[in-house]
Order: structure tokens, then sequence, then C-alpha cells
């Protein structure tokens, strides 16, 4: 983790990465987070488009705090959620927010769509949770390893801390193609990080 501690802004965002939702939403990310205490470190690199992965996951607060993140420096990504979860009165508002809903059933599906809208948009930003659910896994998922693969993209890590309220914006990593190594080199990044609930990471 870095010392550096950088002003929780849009100038976080390289242009190509911003969503342009304007100084309201900015302002109402900022005012959640800090209620709540929180501030983020570290500034989005500035390239055309990237896998996101955000750890520890373990609390409903943690997307609380990546969508209070994501309007604070007007990051434009999309990110994977249940179908269930986008109901008639919240959709909506997912849906701006940058949500794909996805049937976990139909990964094929998922990966097809995914790539789909990462080869429409100039710039963009997918944002993954590696494990899957807020509960305690043995093993994290591969599929943002070769879903980056594919596209061709690197994968920023991103961690929370929940002891000093820190939202990171860590560092870019490559994947190599074997999955293995790969997911105990990002496990072993992340295990300077700690959850709401450190005993489900």
């Amino acid at each position: 983790m870095s010392d550096k501690i950088f002003m929780t802004s849009p100038n976080q965002t390289p242009r190509q990465l911003r969503a342009n939702r304007g100084f309201i939403s900015s302002w109402i990310g900022l005012a959640v987070l800090r209620v709540l205490g929180w501030r983020i470190e570290g500034k989005i690199p500035d390239v055309k488009r990237f896998i996101l992965i955000g750890a520890p996951h373990t609390s409903n607060w943690d997307f609380v705090l990546a969508m209070a993140s994501i309007l604070t420096i007007d990051l434009k990504m999309r990110w994977l959620m249940k179908h269930t979860a986008f109901k008639p009165y919240i959709s909506w508002l997912f849906h701006w927010l940058g949500g794909i809903p996805t049937n976990r059933k139909e990964p094929k599906v998922i990966v097809r769509n995914v790539e789909r809208i990462a080869n429409e948009e100039e710039g963009i930003v997918i944002g993954i949770t590696p494990e899957g659910t807020r509960k305690k896994v043995e093993k994290w998922k591969t599929g943002f390893l070769r879903l980056a693969m594919n596209l061709e993209c690197p994968i920023l890590m991103v961690g929370l801390m929940y002891p000093t309220k820190r939202v990171f914006l860590g560092e870019l990593f490559h994947p190599t193609g074997d999955n293995e190594a790969d997911l105990a080199a990002i496990r072993a990044y992340y295990n300077q990080f700690q959850g709401k609930y450190p005993d489900q990471f």
C-alpha cells in the first residue's frame, strides 16, 4: 500500500474513463464516504481498459462503499451483479451506476456479453468480485483471469481496509495464463487488507 494520499475526487480518474455524471453525483458519493469516515487512496491507471477486482468482500457495506467510490471519482465502470437483484424499483439505479445483470448458471453468456460491451466502448472498466460471494471461500473463481486474457487487458487490484477505512486503488496485475499461479499471487497481495468480517476472507 502506498503512503501517498490523494484528494478524493474525479481527478483520480483519467478523462477517457470518466462517466461524466456531473458534480452532483460526485458530491453525493463523496458525502456518503465522509459520513461513513472513508476515503480513497491512489489513482485509476491511465490505460484504455482493464478488469477491476475488489476484495475482501465480506459485507453488504462493501457494495455501498463501491458505489460511493464510483460516483466520487466519476469512474465509468460496468460491474456484474446477479440478475435477481435487479428488482423493478431499483433496477434503474443499478443500470445507471453501470450494473450488468448476470445469471451465474450461464457463464458463457456472461463472458460473451462482457466482451461485447468492452469492444463497443472506447474506454471501459469491468468490475468483478473474485470471491463471487460474501461468504468465506477456499478458492476464488478464475473467470476474471480468463476474461482479462480474452480482452488482452490488465487487472487493477482494489483493496478495502476496514480498520483504517481506506479504499486503496492498488497495483495493475498482468495475467500470465497460468491461473493457479496468478491466483496465488493475487491472493498474496490481498493478505495486507482486512474486510469488515476478517474471518470470512
